[in-house]
Formats: C-alpha cells, sequence, structure tokens
C-alpha cells in the first residue's frame, strides 16, 4: 500500500491533506508533537472531518487506515520518511526547521526519489526547503535529482475548533466543502500521484500568489476593516453583509487582482480573477463555519511584513503601476487591529505589538515590521501611499 507521511496533525492536515490521500487508497502516517493527539489517533486509527456546508445539513466524513508517531520518536521517524511514498508538511514556518531536519534523517536512509508536498503558507517554500536540506544533507548529496520540492496554493478554509466542540470529539475537524489541492506539477520526481483533489499547475508562482494576494489579502481586509467599523463583530460573514464593507472588501481584492493580471497575463484573464475574488467572498460569508475576525486577522507581525499579503501586494501593485489605495488602507486599519479570542487575549504577538511596536508610530511599523526600506524607490512609494493616507 502507498503511505504519505504528513508531518502536522492539525486543521489542514487532518482536514485536506490527510483526507484527500487516505480516501484515495494511502495509508497516512501523522507526525505531530501534541501527544493526546497521536495517542488518539494510533487508538482509533480513524478520524472524522466535518463537512460545514453553508446551505445544508453538516455531512460528517470518516477517514481511515491512518496512525501517528510522535515528533519526538527521531528513529521512527527517519525510518518512515525512509518508506515513504510522499511526505508531506502542514506545520506552519515556525516549526518548518525541525521538520526538515527530520526528513533529511529519512532522506539518508533512502536510494529512491521522494516528493515532498509543502502545504505551508510561506513564500518561496520550495528555496526555503532546498537550503535548509543542502546545509544538511552536503553538497554531494544529489538533491536535484532525488527529493521533489512541491509547493503548493492552500485554498481550504478550516477554523479554529472550539473547547466545546472538542470535549464532543478531540479529534473532529470541521472544513468547508472546497477541497482543490493546487500544486506545482513541474517539481515532482515521481509520477503525480493518483488522487483526487490534486491540480498539477505548471506556472506554480501564479497561483502561489493569487493565493498570497487575493485570498490571504481579502481575509485580512475583512478582518481589519470590520475591527475599524465594529470591533464587537466575531464572525467573517458579519463584516460581509455590510453592503459598504463588502464593496470595500471586494475593491481591495480587484486592486491585487489587477497587479496579477499585469504579472501573469497568460495565466489569468480579468474574468477569472474577478469571479475568484467573488467565490471567495461568497465563501467567507459561510455561516456554517463559523471563521472568525480574530483568526484571520491575528499575527500582525507577519501578515504586515513586505513579504506577505498586504505590503507585498502593494509592492507588486507599485512595479505594476496599478492603483493600491484601497490595499493601503487595509494596511492601516491593520496597525489597528486589536480583536481577541473568544476570552478576549490578544494573540501573544499582536500583545506586544499593541505594548512596544505600536506606540513608536506608522513609520516606525513600516520601516520595522514591514520592513521597508526609504532607499528602494519602490517600497519608499508604499511608505509614503500609507502615511499619506494617515495624514488625509
Amino acid at each position: 500500500m502507498n503511505t504519505l507521511v504528513l508531518f502536522g496533525a492539525g486543521n489542514i492536515g487532518r482536514s485536506f491533506i490527510g483526507q484527500l490521500f487516505s480516501r484515495s487508497g494511502y495509508e497516512v502516517i501523522f507526525v505531530d508533537i501534541d501527544r493526546k493527539l497521536v495517542d488518539a489517533l494510533n487508538e482509533r486509527r480513524r478520524y472524522q472531518v466535518v463537512i460545514k456546508h453553508p446551505d445544508k445539513a453538516d455531512e460528517p466524513i470518516d477517514i481511515e487506515n491512518v496512525r501517528a508517531i510522535h515528533a519526538l520518536d527521531a528513529d521512527a521517524i527517519a525510518q518512515a520518511v525512509a518508506d515513504a511514498s510522499i511526505v508531506a508538511t502542514a506545520v506552519g514556518q515556525r516549526a518548518l526547521p525541525a521538520v526538515i531536519a527530520a526528513i533529511a534523517a529519512g532522506l539518508k536512509l533512502r536510494n529512491t526519489p521522494l516528493d515532498i508536498i509543502i502545504a505551508e503558507n510561506l513564500h518561496s517554500a520550495a528555496n526555503f526547503f532546498r537550503h535548509q536540506l543542502m546545509d544538511l544533507l552536503g553538497k554531494d548529496f544529489p538533491l536535484q535529482t532525488r527529493v521533489g520540492l512541491v509547493e503548493t496554493s492552500i485554498g481550504k478554509m478550516v477554523p479554529i475548533m472550539r473547547a466545546e466542540d472538542l470535549a464532543v470529539d478531540p479529534l473532529w475537524v470541521f472544513a468547508e466543502p472546497y477541497n482543490e489541492l493546487i500544486l506545482d506539477g513541474a517539481a515532482f520526481t515521481n509520477p503525480i500521484p493518483d488522487v483526487n483533489g490534486l491540480s498539477p499547475k505548471q506556472n506554480m508562482a501564479a497561483y502561489v500568489d493569487r493565493k498570497l494576494f487575493i485570498h490571504n489579502l481579502g481575509h485580512c481586509a475583512t478582518a481589519y476593516f470590520s475591527y475599524c467599523e465594529n470591533p464587537a463583530w466575531d464572525y467573517t460573514y458579519e463584516p460581509l453583509a455590510n453592503a459598504g464593507l463588502h464593496a470595500q472588501v471586494k475593491r481591495c481584492m480587484m486592486q491585487s487582482a489587477q497587479a496579477l493580471l499585469r504579472t501573469y497575463p497568460d495565466e489569468f484573464t480579468p474574468a477569472s480573477l474577478e469571479e475568484h475574488v467573488d467565490d471567495l467572498i461568497a465563501r467567507f460569508q459561510n455561516k456554517a463555519l463559523g471563521d472568525t475576525v480574530y483568526r484571520v486577522g491575528r499575527d500582525l507581525n507577519r501578515k504586515l511584513s513586505k513579504h506577505d499579503r498586504l505590503i507585498g501586494a502593494m509592492l507588486l501593485a507599485k512595479q505594476c503601476a496599478v492603483p493600491c489605495d484601497e490595499i493601503a488602507r487595509a494596511v492601516r486599519a491593520g496597525t489597528e487591529f486589536r480583536k481577541g479570542d473568544p476570552t478576549g487575549a490578544l494573540y501573544p504577538d499582536d500583545q506586544r505589538f499593541m505594548d512596544q511596536i505600536y506606540p513608536a508610530g506608522l513609520e516606525h511599523i513600516l520601516t520595522t515590521v514591514s520592513g521597508l526600506s526609504k532607499n528602494d524607490p519602490i517600497e519608499a512609494a508604499v511608505i509614503r501611499e500609507v502615511m499619506e493616507l494617515e495624514q488625509r
């Protein structure tokens, strides 16, 4: 039987990657640091994904033929990677160095090519993996021919699980119906797996940018405009029910879409990008999903970086000479975002942002958190646009 070793048994790992491969006949071996989660997966060898439809009853799906290895069991992980048909990661950027080290240990035990599906919200993810693996494996390891580094565009939306739902079943995970995994078809060293839901693309950079600069940007714009308008709104569907905010979020996303259209004219059309924007906004409004303003807006230090969704989209727009004033408004609103979790507590890094960074002013935020330089003409233009917006 084919096996997938999947680093990360969190929401995306279980609801999306694990679901697709398990339902296509793979054994899925999760690697995770959560001991209770690992033990529960090994005890049951199955779990349930609950699909939250916007217009009909919940649809529970049983995911079978799974097991798990604890993240500290280095020998078992290395052997699992050595024996795997394919590997995937869905852990978040902070955990990646340890995960890549574990993968490298497994690569040293095998003599056949291995593809690694990188299901992370990380720009230039393949390059990040490549440099890390080269440092760990040495210059003599035939990385180019033995390892396929497959970037993805993760479009599936999965809310934070509530404590009361996990009390019913700690392995439950809720998700929307969307199930298309866009990935780099040119990056595989082995044949692309016969897995229902995989959507290989040849120009992967276009779809990575589309995800970051339309989907992720739209989520942030919704959260930040929402908080400025009404801090009491908890769910993403609430601000989008307001006609004015709905239109503002769409304008923001469409400005980024115009920059993408200029950058990838052979990949996208105006109609296809507007259809994508409208579909995303409709999905953001799925009440059954219960996605929160807190979840999509938190982590300001990352989301206001020039390498991320908002400032990154402004830089692209400036390079393409298209307007980005609505995106600048989302950046400005983001600096004021203070939405807490259900208990009212801010995300820890956002608390530090409010206490230590925000008091130094907007220009300080743009040059430190965002990492923009006044000496770079394009970056300086972004600084000016956001700063002038504050003054008007």
